[in-house]
This record gives structure tokens, C-alpha cells and sequence, in this order.
């Protein structure tokens, strides 16, 4: 209890010991869901898995590369391995609120272990063809496509309700990007050695410890939910739900925006490695490295914060600065220069990804949470396919440069339009929060924080 009652203080600014402690405060309030052992095992887990994962991603699109020489096979790729999570995610969505998300989560992690191993064991032996990638490659995105949002909607179980949830999101959005720090750097140097095989049979190893996580959790077993009507019924009524209120509808418009239009950025990296830096693959892994340390950053920054007040105009700031940060990439041609670019640019991207996912996950019904969130799986990662391959078309005709500058325009006009609908967005979210409960002293800094500030920066 006292854990709660520190962290109130520092939400409020209250209390001498807030004020004094400083930074052991900070630290214990960024670091408050680990206090849920479910959580903590999910967080050891799933940082050894994704490093995998992120090495595999890094492998993947070398190997493509390599055989093809073709930008635009990178976007088909990135087109097929994302574009299921855009057609699967809302039935995804009704089987998560209908089922137990713990199983279903368990079922996608040994899924993703199998198709990795497959993809391993061609590139090992000389066998994969680009046939073989693209096939496979989709079929992770199927399995991505069920397994975002019932593990999105999981969080809540893993942390007990909504006290630390905001937290949790962004720690989770942490381990996320600590992995994508060190999985890339780790890839460059590996891919240099002995291949993308190596890398992608390491990935396939490193789900053990994500299963082992998930094996070891005590949860209440959760009953299948009351049925309220057959799929299709449900799948409306998640539709009806998001897009029937203006402040939920406004953020999931701004992310598939984004998302379609800034973040494919990451499949042309390999172009800009090689032909815009003159660089190879250890050139490709800093690069990719860069993004996560940004990310990383922007995740802990997030985790750190005292309430979610402001959180609206974190949202406007990093999806114009993300835009800003890809217009400027394009103009790079030192190495150095475009690591540092790159590292704002993953800030922003995570910072206002993270944010939206705080403010949805705050506001909605848990009965209805898998449906939400697989409809910010669809805005994040489901439209992002038809932006690899818009970025890929752009990038082998007009090349890398020209697909960073117009993605980073679209982000900049994107967040100045959904910085005109913050006032009339901030008074229908004040009250949602209350009949949510959430803790008084978040609604109080959220009230004040939307007085004080100016028409064009109030909270969402």
C-alpha cells in the first residue's frame, strides 16, 4: 500500500517526501507495474523474445535485399507480413474479449517459434527463395494479426486493473525498444559473420523464454465471456463503440495516418545503408539501432511521467516531430548525422504511438478492450503494408530521399489537423474518466492541465 500511496504524492506534486526523494522517487514510479509479479515475468520473457525478434526482422530484410537487389520486393515483404494483422485483427479482437487472452497468447508465441524455425532451417541450407520469404512472412502476419491485441488487452490482467496500467504500456513499450536497441546492432555484426540464417534460428530459440514466462503466471482462470450475439454482431458493436466517440475515433485516425505514411521508413533502410550511405550491413544495424535507442528513450520518458496530464499535446509535438525528423533524414549523407536523426525519429514515433495506446487503454470498457485495441492494431501496424509498399514504389522510382520527404510531410499536416480538434476533444474525455475510475488525483491533474492550457494545446 505504501508503493501507492508514494506514487499518489508524486502524481499530485504533494508531500515533503516526493520533493525530497527525487530521483528514487522517479525511479519508483517509472519502474510501479513490476510490482505485479505477472508482469515481471511477461517483462524478462518477452525482452529475451524480442530481441529475437528484432534480429530476424534486421536478417530478413538484408536477405531480401541480397537476392533481389529490388526496393520494391522490400516493400512486397513488408507488404505481406503486416497486411494480415489488418484483415485479421478485429475478428482477433472478438475472440480476445470472448476468450481467455492468456491462452490465446501462449498459442500465437508457439506459432511464431514454429514459422521462425521453418524460415531458419531454409536460409541454413541454401534453400529459401524470395517464394519462400514472402509466404512466410505472411503467415507471421496472420499469427501477429490475433496475437497483438489479445496480448495488448492482456496487460490489464497482468497488472490487475487500470492503477498501473499506464505504466505498464510503457514499460512494455521499453522492453519493446530496449530489444530493438540491441537486436539489430547484434544482427549487422552476426549477418556480417556467418548470415542471416544465424540470426533468424536465434529467434527462433529466443520464444522459449517468452513461453516459459507465460507458463510460469498465476491468473484467475477467466470464463468465456456471454456470448451477446454471434461474431458479426460483436465485431459491429467494437466498431460502433471506437469510432461512436470523437476522442477514441480522432487518436486511431492520427496513428493510421502515421502509420501509413511515416512509419514504412524502417524497410528502406537497407537502400539508405547501401546506396544513400555508401554503408553494408553493420551500416543497416546502427541504423535500425538508432530507432530503438530513440524509442527506448521516448518509452522510459513516457514510463516516467506523474500522470497522463498533457498527454493530448504529447501527441500533437511527436507526430510533428517524427515528421520533422524523416523530412531532415532525407537530406543526410553522413552516417553519424543520420543516427542522430534517426534516434529522434524513434522518440517520436514511440512517444506518440505509446501515448495513444495509454489514452485508449485508459478509457475503454474492459468488456470491449480486445475489440479496441484491435483497431489500434489495425491503424499502428495493419495500414503500415500498403505504406511499405506505397514507400517501396516511391523509393524505386524516385528513390530513398524523395519516400522520406513525403512521408514526413503527411506526418507534419496530420498532427496539425488533430491539433485543431484537441478542445473539443479534452470535455467529452473528463467525463469518461470519472465513470471509469479512474484515481481522483489523475482526474484533478487532467482538469487543471486542460484550464491551464492555451486553445491549441489543451488535453485530449
Amino acid at each position: 500500500m505504501k508503493s501507492r500511496q508514494d506514487a499518489r504524492e508524486l502524481d499530485t506534486g504533494s508531500g515533503g517526501a516526493a520533493g525530497g526523494s527525487g530521483l528514487s522517487d522517479t525511479v519508483r514510479l517509472a519502474l510501479r507495474a513490476l510490482r505485479h509479479r505477472n508482469f515481471r515475468l511477461f517483462t524478462v520473457g518477452q525482452t529475451i523474445s524480442l530481441m529475437g525478434t528484432w534480429m530476424q526482422q534486421v536478417a530478413v530484410g538484408w536477405l531480401v535485399y541480397r537476392l533481389t537487389d529490388s526496393a520494391f520486393l522490400l516493400g512486397i515483404v513488408g507488404f505481406v507480413s503486416q497486411i494480415p494483422i489488418f484483415l485479421l485483427a478485429p475478428l482477433a479482437g472478438v475472440l480476445a474479449d470472448r476468450y481467455d487472452r492468456h491462452r490465446l497468447v501462449i498459442l500465437t508465441q508457439v506459432l511464431a517459434m514454429v514459422q521462425a524455425g521453418v524460415l531458419a532451417v531454409l536460409v541454413l541450407t541454401d534453400a529459401v527463395t524470395i517464394t519462400h520469404i514472402v509466404i512466410l512472412m505472411a503467415l507471421l502476419g496472420a499469427v501477429n494479426g490475433f496475437d497483438i491485441p489479445a496480448r495488448q488487452s492482456f496487460l490489464h490482467e497482468m497488472v490487475g486493473g487500470r492503477e498501473d496500467l499506464a505504466n505498464a504500456i510503457a514499460l512494455n513499450s521499453s522492453m519493446f525498444n530496449a530489444a530493438r536497441l540491441v537486436g539489430p546492432a547484434v544482427a549487422g555484426f552476426l549477418i556480417a559473420a556467418v548470415g542471416e540464417g544465424v540470426c533468424i534460428l536465434i529467434n527462433a530459440v529466443s520464444y522459449i523464454a517468452v513461453l516459459v514466462s507465460l507458463f510460469a503466471m498465476r491468473l484467475p482462470r477467466r470464463a468465456p465471456h456471454a456470448s451477446g450475439g454471434h461474431m458479426l454482431h460483436r465485431l459491429t458493436e467494437g466498431f460502433r463503440y471506437a469510432f461512436g466517440f470523437a476522442p477514441i475515433r480522432s487518436i486511431l485516425g492520427l496513428v493510421a495516418l502515421v502509420s501509413l505514411a511515416g512509419v514504412p521508413f524502417s524497410i528502406l533502410l537497407p537502400v539508405v545503408a547501401t546506396r544513400v550511405l555508401a554503408g553494408d550491413a553493420r551500416t543497416l544495424g546502427f541504423l535500425m539501432a538508432s530507432v530503438g535507442l530513440g524509442a527506448l528513450i521516448g518509452a522510459l520518458w513516457l514510463a516516467s511521467r506523474r500522470t497522463v496530464r498533457g498527454l493530448g499535446r504529447v501527441i500533437v509535438r511527436a507526430a510533428f516531430g517524427f515528421g520533422a525528423c524523416l523530412i531532415v533524414v532525407a537530406l543526410s549523407r553522413t552516417t553519424w548525422l543520420s543516427m542522430l536523426l534517426l534516434v529522434g525519429a524513434g522518440f517520436a514515433m514511440m512517444v506518440q504511438m505509446a501515448a495513444s495506446n495509454t489514452i485508449l487503454q485508459t478509457l475503454v470498457d474492459d468488456d470491449k478492450r480486445g475489440r479496441v485495441m484491435s483497431l489500434y492494431s489495425m491503424a499502428f501496424i495493419g495500414l503500415s503494408p500498403i505504406g511499405s509498399l506505397v514507400a517501396g514504389a516511391v523509393a524505386a522510382g524516385a528513390g530513398a530521399p524523395a519516400a522520406f520527404v513525403a512521408g514526413g510531410t503527411v506526418c507534419c499536416i496530420a498532427a496539425l489537423g488533430f491539433a485543431r480538434r484537441l478542445p473539443a476533444l479534452r470535455a467529452q474525455v473528463r467525463p469518461i474518466y470519472a465513470r471509469l475510475g479512474i484515481p481522483p488525483e489523475v482526474a484533478r491533474g487532467i482538469q487543471v492541465a486542460t484550464h491551464q492550457l492555451t486553445p491549441s494545446e489543451s488535453d485530449d
